[in-house]
């Protein structure tokens, strides 16, 4: 699968995401329940925890630099991916989803974001080593994604509008009511698609809107398939804790979409730039931890106030009109 490591670290890695997600959903998330405060820091330091052992194993056995692939790439997509906890927690608003189904539509979301990912790193890494000057394509995408993330259009995604929510209502009875976490049920002896299979197509939808940024995001990092795919996996893995951890201070960080743009900004003038003035892994890795921390620190320090404003002016984007077929 890839050319620096062998298939077996593949099998050994898909174990570890197959035995987690089993871990999680069979055994700490059985019955549909809220995820606590106190639960969700708990597993994001455990998630985190276990890319850093996972970078330190890279190091020992496949040098330094791959070490900092992985960690550069994985800050990217840890820091991107907050802005997914945004679309989540408005979207879950708006449909008024219950909270004891959360943790159940963020575990599927992530199993489609797992597959949807290999494909799309497989592919970019092909069309990356066969043709040098996507390089240059995928540069210019980063800086418009980095201009759209500026002007908060990354957020402005109204899931009723979308056409892929239109077809999914053309192609199933949706039931007005949601019953309790099921995706289906039977009304009136046809079969039925809840709200929350709304909601889930609304997550893997909008996961791969951002990919569109985030994976060339890392393969300006990166050109080694394991290397893109474990950062977005480790990444991706935490991005439900990081939900329930951060949901009560997403109002917080409203200049988070300043520190997103500036990232993706940066990422792909270096993709543009890369031979004229080729930028070091470790000096990539700095300036986009430096941005990412200041970022947070900025929006952690800044008034309230302001940041509840714009949360609420945020929420009018995804209100949701009633369901037609109920």
């Amino acid at each position: 699968m890839s050319d620096s490591y062998p298939d077996w670290t593949w099998g050994a890695f898909a174990v570890f995401l197959v035995s987690m997600l089993a871990l999680d959903l069979g055994v700490f998330h059985r019955q549909a329940r809220i995820v606590k405060f106190r639960e969700a820091v708990t597993w994001s330091i455990v998630w985190i925890s276990l890319a850093l052992l996972f970078a330190g194993l890279l190091q020992l056995f496949s040098g330094k630099r791959m070490a900092l692939e992985f960690l550069t790439g994985y800050l990217i997509e840890k820091s991107l991916s907050i802005d997914n906890v945004f679309v989540f927690a408005l979207v879950f608003a708006s449909m008024r989803v219950p909270r004891n189904c959360e943790h159940k539509l963020l575990f599927w979301g992530v199993f489609g974001a797992l597959a949807m990912r290999v494909a799309m790193i497989f592919a970019g890494t092909a069309l990356l080593n066969r043709f040098h000057w996507l390089i240059e394509v995928f540069g210019v995408l980063l800086l418009i994604g980095a201009i759209k993330m500026l002007r908060g259009l990354s957020r402005q995604m109204s899931p009723d509008e979308m056409l892929v929510m239109k077809v999914c209502r053309r192609l199933f009875r949706v039931t007005r009511d949601y019953h309790g976490d099921r995706f289906f049920v039977r009304e009136d002896g046809r079969l039925a698609a809840t709200p929350l299979l709304l909601v889930l197509v609304f997550i893997e939808w909008s996961d791969l809107v951002f990919a569109v940024d985030s994976i060339p995001a890392v393969l300006a990092v990166s050109r080694d398939p394991f290397i893109v795919f474990t950062s977005n996996a480790f990444a991706i893995l935490g991005l439900r804790s990081l939900y329930f951890a951060l949901a009560g201070l997403l109002e917080r960080f409203h200049y988070l979409h300043y520190g997103l743009a500036a990232i993706l900004g940066f990422v792909g003038l270096k993709m543009l730039l890369m031979e004229v003035w080729p930028v070091s892994i470790t000096a990539s890795l700095s300036v986009i931890a430096g941005i990412a921390g200041v970022t947070i620190v900025a929006s952690l320090l800044s008034r309230p106030q302001d940041a509840s404003a714009d949360a609420a002016r945020e929420k009018q984007l995804l209100v949701i009109p009633p369901n037609e077929h109920a």
